[in-house]
């Protein structure tokens, strides 16, 4: 290893949109020659991950989600800030870091502040075009801004904000064919595959409606519901239908998009930088609850480029998923349109190039 091998700290823990670009950065720089080290929550989705990317170096760190702020939480809250706080900078000190990136959420707070009390480069990550609150606040003490979406660079007027697009992990950049896709998943070669994915944690309004319109379609078409604490009660909402594949957590994305000819998701961050780099048509469902509405703003995004079709919860119903499907996905020329349109949002780049802003290059 060189001696300008720089230690470079990326918080990153909590969830798959904040974890899974993470990765894809300190895959980047250990590629480099340089010591990334990811700090992630006790969650089980993290758990996961870092058993699954063995090469690299991972510590946990108390997860911290801020409560509202009159809450009995708050004084737990903030313990937990403060011990969290303590610990990130024992840790800096203890790997002689020289940069810390924060991909967002709360968990990225106590490092990103302890990075920049011990006088150290300190960098965040916003993937929404609707920033979090998290994020408008620890911007503060970072040194730059990088955003996803260049929507999202209004939210930062103080800042020095750089759009890099987000980091998507090696392994999707590289998809098995379409027919090696489906025979890894037991899926037919012929016939249309509408992938359904409500995101790490699965999604049960938009699973049961998916479900019922899968079900009123049974010629050519089958559906890959992905949802790991949603698995038992949607396997019994199919029922044994033939079109019907119902699988808990996906560990193969990459071969479940490359089955896909559309994808039906909710519009996280991650998701959509993942659907744009790989080119797929979708449908997009934002989940209804994200903070400040975010999901949404994402999704409009990505409607108004040409490449998804945006449409509510509360509006989903056999009807729409059946003119997406057949309209949309069925029509080479609407399909080939929107492939195009979501490729052209794509940043195929983004963990190279945040990797050399690290790094000084």
């Amino acid at each position: 290893m060189s001696h300008s091998s720089l230690s470079i700290v990326i918080a990153c823990g909590g969830t798959g949109g904040h974890l899974f670009p993470g990765i894809a950065v300190a895959e980047q720089l250990r590629q480099l020659g340089h010591r990334p080290l990811l700090l992630i929550s006790r969650k089980s989705v993290d758990a996961e991950a870092s058993q699954k990317y063995g090469q690299l170096d991972f510590r946990t760190i108390p997860a911290i989600a801020k409560p509202p702020l009159l809450s009995l939480r708050t004084p737990g809250f903030l313990w937990r800030l403060l011990t969290g706080y303590i610990r990130c900078r024992r840790i800096l000190r203890d790997v002689k870091a020289d940069v810390v990136l924060g991909m967002g959420g709360f968990t990225s707070l106590a490092p990103i502040r302890a990075g920049r009390s011990l006088g150290l480069r300190t960098y965040v990550h916003d993937s929404n075009a609707l920033p979090g609150r998290a994020n408008r606040l620890i911007a503060r003490w970072c040194t730059e801004v990088f955003v996803g979406l260049k929507e999202a660079a209004a939210w930062f007027p103080k800042s020095v904000c750089r759009v890099t697009g987000t980091p998507v992990r090696d392994e999707l950049l590289h998809l098995p064919t379409r027919d090696e896709a489906r025979r890894r998943l037991g899926l037919p070669e012929q016939g249309r595959v509408i992938l359904v994915t409500g995101g790490s944690q699965g999604a049960r309004n938009l699973n049961s409606l998916l479900i019922q319109a899968a079900k009123a379609d049974p010629d050519s078409l089958y559906y890959v519901i992905a949802g790991r604490l949603d698995y038992e009660r949607v396997n019994a909402l199919a029922d044994g239908a033939p079109n019907i594949r119902v699988t808990g957590f996906c560990a193969d994305m990459a071969s479940a998009y490359a089955a896909a000819d559309g994808v039906i998701a909710r519009s996280g961050a991650s998701t959509l930088t993942e659907l744009s780099m790989l080119g797929k048509a979708c449908l997009l469902v934002p989940y209804p609850y994200a903070a400040d509405d975010h999901q949404s703003a994402n999704a409009r995004v990505f409607a108004e480029a040409g490449g998804a079709i945006l449409c509510r919860q509360s509006e989903l119903n056999t009807d729409t998923v059946h003119h997406f499907v057949h309209d949309n996905i069925g029509n080479p020329d609407k399909r080939a349109a929107m492939e195009a349109a979501m490729r052209s949002l794509a940043r195929p780049d983004a963990a190279a190039d945040i990797a050399r802003i690290l790094i000084g290059d």
